[in-house]
Parts: structure tokens; sequence; C-alpha cells
């Protein structure tokens, strides 16, 4: 099946949306509001139970959507925006509790709004989307790390001598790279959007014609076919 646009078949399938693994995902994100309110209850055992099962089912629809050819664009927008969820919901119901400070809260999503603005001027400028720093992915791990080992020291009083230094650590390294990554998505923003315009530019001169506010896709195509932002 193709559309007027001349897309095959498999340009189709990714814009599926009714998919086993985008219900997974979806459902990992209803359980965003559990885990929160469980973790500010004190009820720590239960909210990592649930941090847990909700690991296991992003794990599920990975494999599922690799196995039978079941990858989405949603997909690939919605396993990241469980991500950040669950990142935000375990910094706001420890920071309430006083486990951590509110500056840390602050700080992660200031670099998601970063992430979000870069988002919003590459779409409005017609460049596309930014491809994936791996860094960012290593901030995101020891964060996923980081919070459910301090978690554990909250529920398990007899190894937080190990746990909270341990999560620390790791939280704040995750920090660290969360906002390198976010630095080098704004110099990639910038950097991208100003070869655009040039082109643009060029492209207006060489025909004659005056030049939009709105970047031509063609003019981009060639350096911005990666992933969407994920936060990694």
């Amino acid at each position: 099946m193709t559309d007027g646009a001349g897309r095959g078949v498999r340009r189709t399938g990714e814009d599926r949306v009714v998919t086993l693994p985008n219900a997974l995902s979806v459902f990992r994100i209803l359980l965003v509001p559990v885990f929160l309110i469980l973790l500010v209850q004190g009820q720590d055992l239960l909210a990592l139970a649930t941090l847990a099962f909700s690991g296991v089912t992003d794990l599920l629809d990975g494999w599922i959507a690799r196995r039978f050819d079941q990858m989405t664009k949603l997909g690939r927008q919605l396993d990241p925006a469980a991500d950040r969820l669950y990142i935000l919901a375990a910094l706001i119901g420890l920071a309430a509790r006083g486990l951590i400070p509110w500056w840390l809260l602050i700080v992660v999503f200031a670099r998601d709004l970063l992430l979000v603005g870069l988002a919003v001027v590459l779409h409005r400028s017609g460049t596309g989307v930014l491809p994936v720093i791996r860094v960012g992915k290593w901030g995101t791990a020891l964060l996923f790390i980081g919070l459910p080992v301090l978690m554990l020291g909250q529920a398990f009083p007899a190894v937080a001598m190990i746990a909270t230094p341990l999560g620390w650590v790791s939280v704040i390294a995750g920090a660290t790279l969360y906002w390198w990554a976010g630095i080098l998505y704004l110099l990639q923003t910038v950097r991208i959007s100003g070869d655009a315009r040039s082109k643009q530019r060029e492209r207006a001169r060489s025909d004659g014609s005056p030049s939009t506010g709105r970047l031509d896709s063609d003019a981009t195509s060639d350096t911005l076919d990666g992933e969407e932002v994920d936060g990694g």
C-alpha cells in the first residue's frame, strides 16, 4: 500500500498507531501516577516494584517491536517520553519527602524544557530532528540507576550506608551528563539551523525567488536523517 507521495508499505507501517508495543508503552505511562503516589506515601518497596515492572514492560515492548516488525514513529516517541516521566516522578517524590533537594528536580526539568524548545525551533524552521547523542543516553541511564538505588536505601535501611552514597554518585553524574548532552544539542541546533538557512538563501538567489521563513526540508535531509531527540 502506498500514498500519494509514493511511500511504500514499510513507511506506512511505521506510521501505525495501534500496535501491541505502543499499547505497552502507553500502559507504562499510565503507571507513572501510581509510582509517584506510592513514592510520596513512603511505600518505597511497592514503588520499586512498580518501577521494575515498568522496566520489564519496556524491554518486552522493544523485543516485540523488533521481533514482529512493529517499530513505529509513535513508539520511538512514547518510550523516551515514559523514561522522562519516570525520572521526573522519582525526583518529585523524593524531593517531596525531603530526601533530595528541589534544585536537583529543577536542574533536570530545565534540561527537558531546553530540548522541548530546541524541538520547536527545528520544527518551525523545517529542519527535522536531531540525531541522538550517546552521552545523553548515558546520563539517562545513570539517573535511572541512581534514583532507584536511593529508593532502595529507604526501603531497606540495612543497605542505606552503601546504597545512599552510590545512588548520589550516580544521580549527580547522570544529571551532569544529562546537561552536557543538552548543551551539545543546543550547539547542534544552532549549527544545523545556520547551515540550513545559508542553503536556503543560496537557493533563493539561484532561482530568483524570495527566501521564506520556513526552510525546505530537502535542503537539510542529508544532515538530519536521524532519530528523535529522546533525552539520550
